[in-house]
């Protein structure tokens, strides 16, 4: 994986290791919309302490945890997965990872044993950015861009995606992932 300065719908941003900002300390955040209108992803690894199934009324009997998206919305429910075209409406973010779709048909499908917690992370709300506003958070070095590898596992491990993904951006980024959380504890 390589880092690139620019983002883009599909890239990946992660936290610089002095990010202090309580929601995105030590943040992987998934772009799955970047244009002239704004930014907008969700953040792959801070899971809550509860399921989907505690949050959503009337939602099928699927055990998978819900994660905190970003401080945007947080009321309101969001989806990746990797269904693909399966899930009528969703749309491709990068290479095998999708967002949103049509619910009635996520939850018949889940009803159905159509979906597995594998295949699909809930989100309450959203990372958003308006105009210009990520780009100078980059200029202000709160933020690295890097592109999501074709064999990206975003449901992988929550706990060591930060340092993991430093780690594959190569030497200089590697050693980021070393650093301690507070640095005077050190």
């Amino acid at each position: 994986m390589k880092r690139i300065f620019e983002p883009t719908q599909g890239s990946l941003l992660v936290s610089e290791p002095f990010l202090a900002d309580s929601f995105f300390k030590r943040s992987v955040v998934l772009l799955s919309e970047h244009d002239k209108k704004g930014t907008l992803g969700f953040i792959l690894n801070k899971p809550t302490d509860v399921t989907v199934n505690q949050a959503v009324d009337n939602f099928p009997d699927f055990e998978a945890p819900l994660y905190f998206g970003g401080p945007v919305e947080t009321d309101t429910l969001f989806y990746i997965h990797t269904l693909g075209e399966t899930l009528k409406g969703a749309i491709e973010i990068t290479k095998g990872i999708w967002f949103g779709g049509d619910f009635e048909a996520l939850k018949k499908m889940i009803e159905e044993n159509k979906v597995t917690s594998d295949q699909i992370r809930f989100y309450a709300g959203y990372s958003g950015w308006e105009p210009d506003q990520l780009e100078h958070e980059m200029r202000e070095k709160a933020w690295l861009v890097t592109d999501a590898p074709t064999d990206f596992n975003f449901l992988g491990e929550p706990e060591v995606l930060w340092g993991k993904v430093l780690k594959s951006m190569g030497n200089e980024y590697a050693i980021l992932s070393t650093f301690p959380e507070d640095p005077s504890l050190n």
